[in-house]
């Protein structure tokens, strides 16, 4: 069964950092596609980030690319987000969601079946 667990979400100011984390168990991360969505109260999950852990390969969102880097750590089995500069309109729930198969194929919240609970990220000005 897979598990995944999201963890360094928080309040920080404008122009601040974070970085998220995505721990699996009972899964192993190698030859999957992973990625992490956000989403707020009424409105659609939508995609930030993707990594294909065999490659690796990497896709950014317009919003994310410049700001935030998303890597795996094989050792410890986790994904990261690592956040910079951050707006108010980075201010969301963040999911981590991963399935077998090439990021290329799977761009929308729709191709994971399997998700994390979520971590809140709230940016102020």
């Amino acid at each position: 069964q897979v598990r995944l667990e999201e963890s360094g979400g928080g309040s920080v100011q404008v122009g601040g950092s974070l970085r998220l984390s995505c721990a699996a168990s009972g899964y192993s991360f190698s030859g999957t596609c992973i990625g992490w969505f956000r989403q707020n109260p009424g409105k659609q999950r939508e995609v930030v980030a993707r990594i294909g852990t065999d490659g690796p390969s990497k896709y950014y969102t317009a919003s994310a690319r410049g700001r935030f880097t998303i890597s795996h750590d094989s050792a410890e089995n986790t994904v990261y987000l690592q956040m910079n500069n951050l707006a108010p309109g980075d201010s969301a729930m963040y999911y981590c969601a991963t399935r077998r198969g090439r990021c290329t194929d799977y761009k929308t919240a729709e191709s994971f079946p399997s998700w994390g609970q979520g971590t809140q990220v709230t940016v102020s000005a």
